[in-house]
């Protein structure tokens, strides 16, 4: 997870919303770690000024899944980097297409200017 650029490790739901929040676009996403579950990521994405966080989880032979909309299948993936390419599609049971990654190099080249 760590070579993934929007990975931001351990940072809270209120520092993910205020990193997307100044990111500012529709689409805008970046993956944490789960604050309430150990080993779980969250994938957080800006739609309308509100931050939606799907839970990804690897399973134990090794594959990636995103909790969706209910009624949507689960879709495994080998790679996180698979799992973005598919939910950067519309219709994939999340609010917004993913559209804008926040890489931690602008983060922090936003908090140094």
């Amino acid at each position: 997870m760590e070579a993934l650029p929007f990975y931001h490790g351990a940072i809270s739901r209120e520092t993910c919303e205020i990193r997307l929040g100044e990111a500012g676009k529709d689409g805008s996403y970046l993956i944490r770690d789960s604050e309430s579950v150990p080993g779980a990521f969250c994938l957080c994405v800006l739609s309308n000024n509100l931050v939606y966080t799907y839970r990804l989880q690897q399973n134990n032979g090794g594959s990636w899944a995103a909790e969706t909309a209910p009624g949507q299948q689960k879709r495994l993936f080998r790679k996180v980097k698979n799992l973005i390419s598919a939910f950067e599609k519309p219709d994939q049971g999340i609010a917004i297409p993913l559209l804008y990654p926040v890489t931690v190099q602008n983060q922090h080249m936003s908090q140094t200017q």
